[in-house]
């Protein structure tokens, strides 16, 4: 979306802020004739900035005569090219703009469209990049070639103690400096659309699908399954034990089984020995109703003849 707002724009704002630039500086000659003083030499130049075809007529302060003197430096090819990368950009951009509205299912039906807008804007942001800074360059060469201080060294009469030179007018650099302001605007805008349309292309979906993971990743999967697999080993050895478990558990239920009936046991046992204790009385001896005179220590039982 910033794509189709925004680069439009601001290709435009670039190659119309440089491309339509004019400008002028003014400087006056004041022979010691004052005469024969030049008070308003006005130099104009304009884009492509070729100042070699730019020429001026001082006054030589020598009578009526005059001398033709070029302006040096020759710019045009960085300022053309910057021209140039921004209106082919902002064609391309109409064109994407159209594409993305009107023919949105078409562009995303192949990987061809996706692939070529990819390229095209790499392109465009590494182009955006070069020309912005050939043009800056450029810009400050043209300031320095059109320095009133250098125009004035240029002037012969400028050369002699009893003239005197100034400038009256300075030129104005603050749309030429806006135009490469713009320029690297665009290339970022450019170069933050790349990760945009490469979304769209096969190369991320691909990657998407089989994302790559980093040694790291892999160091820690390998080592994540290992420990699974050493608790699924650990698991079936537990498992493997649990069964004689359960057969020693078994027994030990049958043999708490057992212990109840011993226990059963005991206790009848027990009851039976809490019967009183037998006594021995020795033999019984039977004497008759006349002898009652105990003989030793044996009771003495009574018995009643009848």
């Amino acid at each position: 979306m910033c794509m189709v707002i925004f680069a439009p724009i601001f290709a435009v704002c670039a190659f119309a802020t440089c491309g339509g630039y004019s400008g002028h500086l003014r400087v006056r000659v004041e022979c010691l004739d004052k005469s024969q003083s030049n008070l308003s030499i006005t130099i104009n130049f304009a884009y492509p900035f070729r100042l070699q075809q730019v020429h001026f007529k001082p006054t030589l302060c020598e009578g009526n005569r005059q001398e033709t003197i070029f302006m040096v430096g020759d710019y045009s090819s960085s300022a053309q090219f910057f021209v140039t990368v921004a209106v082919v950009a902002f064609l391309y951009s109409l064109l994407a703009t159209v594409v993305y509205i009107y023919y949105q299912n078409k562009y995303r039906e192949g990987n061809r469209g996706p692939l070529v807008d990819f390229v095209v804007t790499v392109l465009f942001a590494f182009m955006w990049l070069v020309s912005s800074c050939a043009w800056a360059k450029a810009l400050s060469d043209v300031k320095s070639a059109t320095d009133p201080t250098q125009v004035l060294l240029l002037i012969s009469a400028c050369r002699r103690p009893a003239n005197r030179c100034s400038a009256s007018h300075h030129p104005v650099w603050s749309e030429l400096n806006t135009s490469v302001a713009f320029g690297f605007v665009n290339f970022i805008l450019w170069a933050g659309n790349i990760w945009f349309v490469f979304k769209e292309t096969g190369w991320y979906k691909t990657g998407q699908r089989y994302p790559m993971r980093s040694a790291s990743e892999r160091r820690a999967n390998g080592m994540s399954q290992r420990l699974c697999s050493q608790n699924s080993f650990d698991q079936s050895g537990d498992s493997f034990y649990q069964h004689p478990y359960r057969q020693a558990s078994f027994d030990l239920s049958r043999e708490s089984f057992g212990q109840q009936h011993y226990s059963q046991g005991s206790f009848n046992q027990s009851m039976g020995s809490l019967r009183l204790p037998q006594t021995s009385l020795g033999q019984p001896i039977i004497i008759s109703q006349g002898d009652v005179t105990p003989k030793g220590p044996n009771p003495i039982i009574f018995v009643n003849d009848i």
